[in-house]
C-alpha cells in the first residue's frame, strides 16, 4: 500500500514515529471480519457467541457484547441467517457507539443517527438503547439510503424509523431528540486499507472541505438536540482537525460539556492527540478495527425530559383521512389485519409504503416527520393492497413483532431458501394450503410467497436478491443454529 506523501508527512509529525509504524503496519495488514448478533433475533438462541468462542469459531470484541470477530470471511451472501438479519456484518471499531450509549443513556430516549447508512451503527445504537426508545435513521444520499432501509428492515426492530433528508430539513422540522449520533462525511483515512480509492481521494485540500463540512453538519443539526442532550460525534479518520479541533470547536462555539467514556486498558483505544479532553482514537495496527474517532459531549442547559406520545390510543387506534371515505373499508380492514398479523401496541395508517402500523408510543412524533421529512420507513410495514389482496410485505416478515401464527409457514433447507433469496421459484409441499406462505430458515423468517397451487409466487423484493450466479458447493451457516 502506498500512501499519499503529504498523509505521510502530516500523520508521522502526528503521532510520533511509534505510533505512525503502527499505523502503517496495521494499514499493510489484513483487515479483522467481524460481525455483531441481532440480541432482538437471537435471544431465543443462548449462548451462540459463548459456544462459537469455545469451538474457536469466533473471539469476543471486547467493547460490544453482541461482537464477535471471526477467524476468516465466510460468503455472507449465501448464509440466509445472515438475510433473516439474525447477525449482520459490521467493522468492529464502529460496534463502540454501542458501549457509549449502554454507558451514558439509562432511561427511553428519542434519538437521531444523522448520517446513517449503511446502517452498522443505527442497528448497534437500537440494540444499545433501553426499552421504550425510537431511533430515527436518517441518510440524506438517495442511494444509500435504500442500503440502510434494508439494513433497518432486516433487524426487524419496530422503532426505528427511515429518512432521506439532509440536516437543514431537520433544523426546519422542528423536532427534538435526547442524543444525536454524527457519524460524519470524512476524508476516510480510517478505511485506507479497504478502500483504495479513499487513498486516490485524499489531499490536504480535501480534509480542510472535510472540516468545514462536518462544522456545518453539526451547526444545523444543534437546534434539534435537547438542552442537555448527548452528541456522539465520530469520524472515520486520523487527522486533527476533522477530530480534535472539530470536536473542541462544538463544546467552545455551540457550547457543550465534555463526556468521559469507561474503556478497557486491553482494548488499545488511544486517547487525544495534542489536549487532555476526553476523545477516544482506535488505530489499525493497535486496536483490532478500522479507524476511528469519538467525542461525546452534553449540550449546555438542563436536561430535557424525554419525548413522550401525547395521543396514547391503543392497538386499534387509526389515523382516518376524513376527506376521502373511499378509503374506509381499507381502513378496517387494516384494523383487522394489525391485529391478525402483529404482536404489540399500534396504531394503523397508510402512507406511500401501503399499509403500517406505527407504535402508539411515538404516534406523535411520526405524524410530525410525516409532515416536514421524507419518511422512507417506520414501524412495520403490514403490506400493500392489490386488488382484493393485501400482499404482506417484506418488513412485516422480519419484524420480530410478527405473530407468526398468523401465516402458514414452510421450513425450507439451504439449497431452496437461497433458491427464494435469488427470487427464483420454489416449490413447496403439496400439502401446503393455498394463500400467503411465510418461508423460514431453521425456523427464522426469510419472506412470503403465494400459494396459487400450480406455482408459488416468490414476494421477495427484487432490488435484494441475490444476483452472483456463483452459488457454493456446501452450505454456508455462521451461526451455530438449529431449530428448537
Amino acid at each position: 500500500m502506498t500512501l499519499p506523501k503529504d498523509f505521510e508527512t502530516y500523520t508521522r509529525a502526528l503521532m510520533g514515529d511509534e505510533l505512525y509504524d503502527t499505523l502503517c503496519h496495521g494499514l499493510a495488514s489484513e483487515p479483522p471480519i467481524s460481525i455483531r448478533l441481532n440480541p432482538f433475533k437471537t435471544v431465543t438462541h443462548e449462548g451462540i457467541a459463548t459456544a462459537m468462542v469455545e469451538n474457536c469459531e469466533a473471539t469476543r470484541v471486547g467493547w460490544n457484547p453482541d461482537g464477535l470477530y471471526l477467524p476468516s470471511r465466510p460468503n455472507f451472501t449465501f448464509d440466509p441467517l445472515f438475510h433473516a438479519g439474525l447477525y449482520y456484518v459490521q467493522e468492529a471499531s464502529s460496534m463502540f457507539v454501542g458501549h457509549v450509549l449502554r454507558q451514558l443513556v439509562d432511561k427511553p430516549v428519542a434519538m437521531l443517527d444523522l448520517c446513517a447508512a449503511p446502517g452498522g451503527k443505527t442497528t448497534a445504537a437500537r440494540a444499545a438503547l433501553p426499552a421504550g426508545s425510537v431511533l430515527v435513521a436518517n441518510e440524506p444520499v438517495k442511494a444509500r439510503a435504500s442500503i440502510l432501509l434494508e439494513n433497518v428492515l432486516k433487524f426487524g426492530h419496530q422503532d426505528v424509523m427511515v429518512t432521506n433528508n439532509y440536516p437543514r430539513d431537520y433544523k426546519q422540522s422542528g423536532l427534538k431528540f435526547d442524543v444525536i449520533l454524527t457519524d460524519v462525511p470524512c476524508s476516510g483515512e480510517g478505511m485506507f486499507r479497504k478502500d483504495e480509492g479513499a487513498i486516490a481521494e485524499w489531499s490536504v485540500e480535501n480534509v480542510d472541505k472535510c472540516r468545514d463540512l462536518q462544522r456545518s453538519i453539526v451547526q444545523d443539526i444543534w437546534p434539534c438536540l435537547n438542552e442537555g442532550g448527548l452528541l456522539i460525534y465520530s469520524t472515520c479518520t486520523f487527522n486533527t482537525r476533522e477530530n480534535e479541533e472539530n470536536a473542541k470547536w462544538i463544546a467552545k462555539t455551540l457550547g457543550a460539556d465534555w463526556i468521559e467514556i469507561e474503556t478497557a486498558p486491553e482494548w488499545n483505544i488511544s486517547g487525544a492527540i495534542g489536549c487532555l479532553e476526553p476523545m477516544y482514537r482506535f488505530i489499525p495496527g493497535k486496536t483490532k478495527g478500522e479507524g476511528l474517532f469519538v467525542a461525546a459531549l452534553r449540550k449546555h442547559g438542563e436536561r430535557s425530559a424525554t419525548v413522550e406520545n401525547s395521543d396514547k390510543g391503543n392497538k386499534k387506534n387509526s389515523h382516518k383521512n376524513k376527506r376521502d371515505k373511499k378509503r374506509e373499508p381499507l381502513r378496517r380492514a387494516t384494523e383487522s389485519l394489525v391485529d391478525k398479523w402483529t404482536v404489540g401496541d399500534f396504531a394503523t395508517m397508510e402512507n406511500n409504503e401501503g399499509l403500517v402500523a406505527i407504535p402508539n408510543q411515538w404516534l406523535t412524533l411520526y405524524d410530525h416527520a410525516m409532515k416536514t421529512l421524507r419518511v422512507l420507513h417506520a414501524g412495520v410495514t403490514l403490506g400493500k393492497q392489490k386488488g382484493q389482496d393485501i400482499i404482506p410485505d417484506i418488513s412485516l416478515a422480519l419484524s420480530t413483532k410478527l405473530n407468526n401464527e398468523a401465516f402458514v409457514s414452510v421450513e425450507t433447507d439451504w439449497a431452496t431458501t437461497v433458491r427464494f433469496l435469488r427470487k427464483e421459484s420454489v416449490a413447496l409441499p403439496p400439502s401446503t394450503p393455498r394463500g400467503f406462505v411465510l418461508i423460514k430458515f431453521k425456523g427464522h423468517p426469510i419472506g412470503f410467497v403465494k400459494n396459487i397451487g400450480t406455482r408459488a409466487n416468490n414476494l421477495y423484493p427484487q432490488e435484494w436478491k441475490i444476483k452472483t450466479s456463483h452459488i457454493p458447493d456446501t452450505p454456508i451457516q455462521v451461526l451455530p443454529i438449529e431449530i428448537s
